[in-house]
């Protein structure tokens, strides 16, 4: 720990390899200040120097050449002994530095000819879902598993913003370009940050403007209302409120990146009210922000959550490509429509949202979540980086076209940051935001080499006296932590198993009869949810056909989401021998036998490998999901007997 804050993935340490080398910077601005900076501290920690007489060992160069179309592209090469950073922007510089310590001595080993580097998503937003005062219900920050919000503290902005800093620079380290400081459910005193308080807004962008990462707002779409009593998109006088409004964020925060807007979900006003589209809603706002060079992030989580849960026929996953692909087209070009990336709600496991590939004349992100609020909320070891890897590499099209990562114009992540010492609350679930970054910049990586990269930073030389043994015990635990999650909780893509409110712990039914459209349809014949075109929802065909096909053929769908395409009886068999309800008895039994040994595996780490601190919050948490799991095995599997009647083939005790 360095202070009462864990320096997550940018240890001094992690800084040895640039800081003892003799370093030239040719280049000015912002962006190269901050490079400056950094190796300035690192030399003057391991005795390197910065400027001088040569020769080098590390040059990082602006070039003076045309602007590029991306300016975070940089260009590594080694010759003759020295390390060359070059990039024509400064933003390019400074992910060119953070690359050559994220390599550490490997940056400074042998020869390679210049390679560019560019990332393959242009904008990696992270999205905070703070309010400023304390919520009555969701409290400081909403699905917030981590304390308070790094931004604000009762009800202001906080007086100590050194932290804010050092966020800034992780992001960047990472490669995310763009932040949301506040909740998507934008509540009275967000709504004033567009009117009242944005002063605070750029003192924030102020500490993430020299790590290249701009600054947006969420905001109401209601705002307008306030002043004029209407919010209808249409009016004259609303687009001329969001015209006045927003050249008053941008004479305040000059780079200021655009807006976050829920609209017309969960109760959040939308244009729906005045019998607008959600294309006429969004253009008005983007109208608003184009003559800045902004950009409005429209959420596509639209949905009925009024529904009456005795209608099979309402399907909560067709909602947004219901509502939205009848607009492809008709959203401005600075409109990016902003999916979920499952149809649902972050469960373990969805499918791919079909919105994303069905919208080819709008610009699409996706959207994942990195703060666990489905998947152990931070207190249960998840890291997600295979997930969001299966996501980006899903080819919706098949053969026939690209992955999800071509076709988005942008990737988000809800944060999974608060004011914890370790600023995840789990220590181990840094690695998920290390991995948002990541992928967003370069979805073809292996999630196991991008943990590799993060215990490298985290734990690297000097952090540990047997770094072996510690990767070795990490990976162990990790790894497959997301699938094992998946084995002790809900089975076979059917999701949604989870207590009400706080969604943290089992309730099987909690869900089931309320109007959140978020049904398993367990019966004593069976369990899923029919959604094929033949017989149920038609949500199989709103994909292109070489997955519609797949989907719609109970014989053909994976495993791991039937029973979100299909209702089957217990006895159903899987593609590996087994039944459903013999599948639902085993990992769940499986998932409980993970978690003991992620937490024997962890408790026979030598005393002082890590820091004691850290050390101790790991077996806390690790203690803690083993209840949870053998809770959601007892829960699960005694739930699926008495429905079933089936006993277990192995005679295990079914609770």
């Amino acid at each position: 720990m360095t202070g009462d804050v864990h320096p997550a993935w940018l240890p001094p340490e992690a800084l040895r390899a640039v800081g003892s080398r003799r370093v030239l910077i040719q280049g000015g601005g912002l962006l190269v200040d901050t490079v400056r900076a950094e190796l300035s501290r690192a030399c003057g920690r391991f005795g390197g120097t910065v400027g001088g007489d040569g020769p080098f060992d590390l040059v990082l160069k602006l070039s003076n050449g045309r602007r590029p179309p991306d300016p975070d592209v940089f260009v590594l090469s080694r010759d003759a002994g020295v390390t060359v950073v070059r990039a024509d922007e400064p933003a390019g510089l400074l992910y060119g530095f953070f690359h050559v310590v994220r390599l550490g001595e490997a940056a400074f080993d042998g020869a390679f000819p210049p390679r560019p580097h560019r990332p393959a998503i242009r904008r990696r937003m992270v999205q905070h879902w703070d309010n400023v005062d304390v919520h009555p219900v969701m409290g400081q920050v909403e699905r917030g598993y981590a304390g308070g919000s790094v931004f604000w503290h009762d009800g202001a902005l906080r007086a100590d913003l050194s932290r804010v800093t050092a966020y800034a620079r992780l992001l960047a380290s990472c490669g995310v370009n763009a932040l949301c400081v506040n909740n998507v459910n934008v509540h009275a005193t967000e709504a004033r940050l567009l009117t009242g308080r944005l002063g605070d807004v750029a003192a924030i962008a102020d500490l993430l403007r020299p790590y290249g990462i701009r600054v947006h707002l969420s905001v109401s779409f209601a705002a307008p209302a306030v002043d004029l009593g209407t919010a209808d998109p249409l009016d004259p006088r609303v687009a001329a409120w969001w015209a006045d409004t927003t050249r008053r964020v941008y004479a305040t925060i000059p780079d200021f990146g655009g807006y976050v807007v829920k609209a017309d979900s969960e109760g959040q006003p939308g244009p729906f009210a005045d019998g607008r589209s959600h294309a006429d809603g969004a253009n008005a706002l983007a109208a608003a922000l184009a003559p800045h060079g902004g950009v409005v992030h429209w959420r596509a989580f639209v949905y009925n959550h009024r529904q009456d849960w005795r209608d099979r026929g309402t399907d909560r996953a067709r909602a947004a490509h219901d509502h939205f692909v009848p607009l492809d087209g008709a959203f401005g070009d600075n409109v990016i429509l902003q999916v979920k990336h499952g149809p649902i709600d972050f469960q373990t496991r969805e499918p791919v949202s079909p919105l994303i590939a069905a919208m080819p004349a709008t610009r699409v992100a996706v959207e994942v979540q990195a703060t666990q609020e489905y998947t152990g909320q931070q207190r249960h070891v998840c890291y997600l980086g295979p997930m969001w890897s299966e996501v980006l590499g899903f080819a919706p099209w098949g053969s026939e076209g690209p992955p999800v990562a071509g076709l988005a114009a942008g990737l988000v992540a809800v944060s999974n940051v608060g004011d914890d010492p370790f600023w995840t609350g789990h220590p181990l679930a840094q690695a998920n935001l290390y991995a948002f970054g990541r992928l967003a910049w370069d979805p073809r990586l292996d999630p196991v080499a991008v943990l590799d990269e993060w215990i490298d930073l985290t734990f690297g030389p000097g952090a540990t006296a047997d770094p072996r043994l510690l990767r070795a015990t990490l990976h162990a635990v990790m790894d497959d932590s997301w699938r094992t999650y998946e084995r002790y909780t809900a089975p076979l893509g059917v999701g949604f198993m989870v207590r009400p409110g706080h969604h943290y712990g089992p309730d099987v039914d909690g869900y089931e009869y309320t109007p959140w459209g978020t049904y398993h349809f367990a019966d004593r014949d069976g369990v899923g949810v029919d959604r094929t075109r033949a017989t149920g929802t038609g949500f199989a065909g709103q994909y292109p056909p070489a997955w519609s096909r797949v989907y719609e053929s109970v014989h053909d769908c994976p495993d791991e989401l039937l029973l979100f395409f299909h209702h089957v009886p217990y006895g159903h068999v899987l593609h590996d021998g087994g039944t459903v309800i013999q599948h639902i008895y085993d990992t769940h039994f499986e998932g409980v036998e993970a978690v003991g040994a992620m937490r024997d595996r962890w408790s026979a780490l030598p005393a002082g490998l890590v820091d004691p601190a850290l050390a101790a919050r790991v077996a806390e948490r690790l203690d803690e999901q083993l209840r949870s799991a053998v809770e959601w095995r007892d829960q699960i599997n005694a739930y699926f007997f008495r429905k079933s009647g089936v006993r277990d083939a192995h005679g295990r005790r079914i609770h």
